[in-house]
């Protein structure tokens, strides 16, 4: 499946104070996942509050699903529909290429169930996509909004057309409920 470029404008300030454009391009997405997620990298911070006189590309940096302490992530994730299972999935081995330490999950319902130490907030920009959770799901489709408060979930695709998402993730406090050990 062929992944669309997302056009970025980034603003700023030049030497005299003046607001300018910093930044017009196409962001290529980059394939992330072994179930062949596109992600578009659009802006990367370290700190809160941010600092916004710098010049520099943040978009421009790899990183892991979750944000950096103290930070934020806006990506643009394009999922294509799932394919069947192909047998056994090394869990560890895809949270880990998600840059999330395994030993933090919790109860694993699906094979890219994960979570963050983050609020997320998911805009659906066009086709629907189902979230699960650890044991319901929701359906969420173009112009849908969610806002994800460190759950456990995982995306999948069985619309049969690809999927827009448009993700915000802010860094955030450890949740109480993690200290919890529910099980199905």
């Amino acid at each position: 499946m062929e992944f669309r470029k997302t056009r970025r404008i980034v603003t700023g300030h030049d030497a005299s104070g003046k607001a300018v454009v910093l930044f017009d391009r196409e962001m290529p997405p980059k394939q992330r996942s072994a179930g062949g997620n596109a992600v578009s990298m659009l802006w990367v911070t370290d700190e809160f509050p941010v600092n916004v006189d710098g010049t520099g590309d943040r978009g421009d940096r790899a990183t892991g699903v979750p944000p950096p302490a103290g930070g934020t992530i806006f990506r643009i994730v394009d999922f294509p529909p799932t394919k069947p299972s192909e047998g056994h999935v090394d869990h560890d081995k895809i949270l880990t290429a998600m840059g999330i330490d395994p030993a933090t999950q919790g109860y694993m319902r699906h094979a890219n169930t994960h979570r963050t130490k983050s609020i997320d907030y998911a805009i659906v920009l066009e086709g629907e996509i189902d979230m699960l959770l650890d044991d319901t799901q929701i359906r969420v489709k173009a112009g849908d909004t969610l806002v994800q408060q460190g759950t456990n979930h995982a995306w999948v695709n069985n619309s049969g057309a690809n999927c827009r998402v448009a993700f915000i993730l802010i860094d955030a406090s450890h949740p109480r409920a993690w200290d919890q050990s529910w099980k199905p």
